[in-house]
């Protein structure tokens, strides 16, 4: 294999123990930063979700718990709810799980987050910091793209990066946070090398007109999150030396053994052997993703105590 592989374990690992000594400092100070996830139902993949959460938080002195509701809850009682979380002074960080039953309306429950405490980074005030070029809690997800691409080392002012992808907590905030110099300088005053970059955003309109490849096969930094078919991006639709961040995860059962593997959209094999670097499916951006809630909820809850 010829590409650097981006794992984003060793990434995670340092991102948890930075929130781990801060908590700790915090703490010090009789502050306790608590994340309270809303559940809706009984899905399960919200629920495994929910308890990796839980998990992740107990490791570095995050509080944590899970509110469940029943499935008939009905839009105005879970309106209700966060109205009730973000009144809580003890509660640092909200977090919605999805999917929601059907008959409730998501986007309007996250909107009602309090932005201090949307430690998931989608309210339209978040949103807007973001567009603004002044994140504080961005979307988990993109920022783990943000992480990994700063991992491999890529200068990206004047590169071509190409986003496969526009759904509002990937693709989009990804884009604005290439093509903006959101940070000017790292605590050494050096001027941030991952921003400035040329970005194209790339979606369904595009691949149903044919012209994918033509995009995806120039760019330097290749970032794609639709998650539909394995290998929607084969091994010659990718730019010799470019970085590829794989956000997909699509599960696919083998009929005969009855096994579970997990794909990106990225043809994997085949993209290793003429790219500078590449995420792993998995163990790319999702290991990333969880630090990143962790450390929001962090920034959360400082910037409700400050002063």
């Amino acid at each position: 294999m010829s590409a650097k592989l981006l794992e984003g374990k060793p990434i995670s690992e340092e991102i948890r123990a930075g929130v781990k000594a801060e908590v700790e400092s915090l703490q010090a100070k009789g502050v306790t930063p608590k994340l309270v996830a809303v559940l809706a139902g009984d899905n399960p993949g919200a629920k495994f979700y929910a308890g990796a959460q839980e998990k992740a938080c107990g490791q570095v002195g995050i509080a944590y718990e899970l509110q469940q509701h029943a499935a008939d809850i009905g839009q105005a009682d879970l309106e209700a709810a966060i109205a009730k979380l973000n009144a809580d002074a003890t509660v640092h960080g909200i977090l919605l799980l999805m999917p929601l039953p059907k008959g409730l309306d998501g986007a309007t429950a996250q909107a009602l987050i309090d932005p201090r405490k949307d430690v998931d980074g989608v309210s339209p005030a978040n949103l807007g910091r973001v567009v603004l070029g002044q994140p504080r809690l961005a979307p988990c997800t993109a920022m783990s793209v943000i992480e990994l691409l700063r991992s491999s080392g890529v200068d990206a002012y004047g590169k071509e990066a190409v986003v496969v992808g526009s759904s509002e907590i990937v693709g989009k905030p990804v884009a604005l946070l290439l093509v903006d110099k959101y940070i000017t300088a790292d605590s050494d005053g050096k001027t941030d090398k991952l921003a400035g970059a040329t970005v194209t955003v790339c979606h369904i309109g595009t691949s149903e007109r044919g012209d994918l490849a033509a995009h995806t096969s120039r760019a330097d930094i290749l970032v794609t999150a639709v998650g539909v078919k394995p290998s929607l991006i084969s091994g010659d639709m990718v730019k010799p030396g470019a970085i590829v961040i794989d956000v997909a995860t699509i599960r696919v059962k083998d009929e005969e053994t009855g096994k579970t593997k997990t794909y990106g959209d990225v043809d994997f094999e085949a993209a290793k052997e003429k790219v500078a670097a590449i995420t792993p499916v998995p163990g790319g951006v999702g290991v990333v993703t969880t630090a990143i809630l962790l450390r929001n909820t962090l920034e959360a809850a400082k910037w409700q105590t400050a002063g």
